[in-house]
């Protein structure tokens, strides 16, 4: 697999573009915390009365005002010169999308059977030794598009030997495996899913992988207080445990805003790539090898530049009955964006806590 010399051009002038804004958003940019703190997955998360406090909502409340900036700029005159010259930067990125996920799985894969003893992510340990010759069989697959559909099913077969090895809860951290298998094989395939692009699939599940992972700042908090002693400049002064809520909140908001309109998304996965990105130096091989994947991902939703249906219109089943009500699709994205965002927190909080309190006994008060 060999990458245009022009797509690596633009790459950098994206993660340019990029770099900007990191900088902002640096307190967020962390490793997943289970790769090198100790956790508790049953341990009693902290109660949802803690965590919707007068910070929480002051913080949700920006959160999806700035989404409705992002939406109102979109569809100005300065959205669209916007997205212009977002397009002829990313040319030769989206030139080159399919080949960087394909490298970019193949690294992950060659580096994790080259350290052996993981399943998937750097907690996911084994004592199986097949499963290391099985990840490098899986690189070796993404070679060639006729044997991407080989790799897909051999990465939803880890993934399923994953949730035997650790539970169903744990491994709802890594959706993103599965859109990333729906990737390759509907790639290989040269096919869609209900009409989805692959790209559209992994980016799903891309934000579903990020906003579950949210909830869990605000659960578990106290996962990450060791990364403060170790990496003090991370908190930026700010008190931990304000810095646990924000840090929660830009994520799940960032997430959330992959699913919306071509610009909101697209900014947002270059935030959040520049967040992993700024993070590697910090954490190290570690950090670089389990999150080249979901950055690869990103480089793809970062240079796409489809228009797809939106979908909190297909959501709500509204899109048909605009003309009855003869209201401007604008007039009703005002209301559905901060009613969608809202909807979409309370249901990760309840499903997060819900399935937490079945599967373990803990309170979720």
């Amino acid at each position: 697999m060999e990458l245009r010399s022009s797509g690596w051009r633009h790459l950098t002038a994206v993660m340019g573009l990029a770099g900007a804004g990191s900088f902002c958003w640096i307190a967020e940019a962390s490793a997943h915390v289970k790769w090198f703190c100790f956790y508790n997955v049953a341990g009693q998360p902290r109660g949802l009365e803690n965590v919707l406090c007068p910070n929480f909502e002051l913080l949700m409340l920006t959160a999806f005002t700035l989404l409705l900036f992002g939406y109102i700029v979109e569809s100005s005159v300065v959205g669209t010169a916007l997205l212009a010259a977002l397009n002829r930067v990313t040319r030769g990125l989206r030139e080159d999308t399919d080949v960087i996920i394909r490298a970019a799985c193949g690294f992950f894969f060659v580096a994790a059977w080259a350290n052996g003893g993981v399943i998937l992510t750097p907690e996911l340990k084994t004592n199986v030794a097949l499963i290391a010759w099985i990840q490098l069989a899986l690189a070796a697959g993404l070679i060639w598009r006729e044997t991407l559909i080989f790799t897909a099913l051999g990465i939803v077969g880890l993934f399923v030997y994953a949730v035997y090895q650790y539970g169903i809860f744990h491994l709802l951290d890594y959706p993103i495996f599965l859109g990333i298998a729906a990737y390759l094989g509907l790639t290989g395939l040269k096919r869609d899913l209900f009409g989805m692009r692959p790209l559209d699939v992994v980016r799903y599940s891309a934000a579903i992988t990020l906003m579950w992972a949210s909830i869990e700042k605000w659960a578990y908090p106290e996962w990450t207080f060791p990364l403060f002693i170790s990496h003090p400049a991370m908190s930026m002064g700010f008190d931990r445990e304000f810095y646990m809520q924000s840090a929660g909140m830009v994520e799940f908001t960032l997430s959330f805003a992959l699913i919306l309109t071509p610009l909101v998304r697209r900014v947002a996965a270059i935030i959040l790539s520049a967040m992993f990105i700024v993070a590697v130096p910090a954490f190290g091989k570690i950090d670089a090898i389990g999150h080249a994947p979901i950055i690869a991902v990103m480089f793809g939703i970062i240079a796409d530049d489809s228009v797809s249906r939106r979908p909190i219109h297909v959501w709500l089943g509204i899109k048909e009955n605009l003309a009855k009500f003869k209201l401007a699709m604008s007039s009703w994205d005002i209301v559905l964006i901060p009613a969608a965002y809202c909807a979409a927190l309370a249901a990760f909080l309840a499903f997060y806590y819900v399935l937490h309190s079945v599967l373990y006994g803990t309170h979720i008060a």
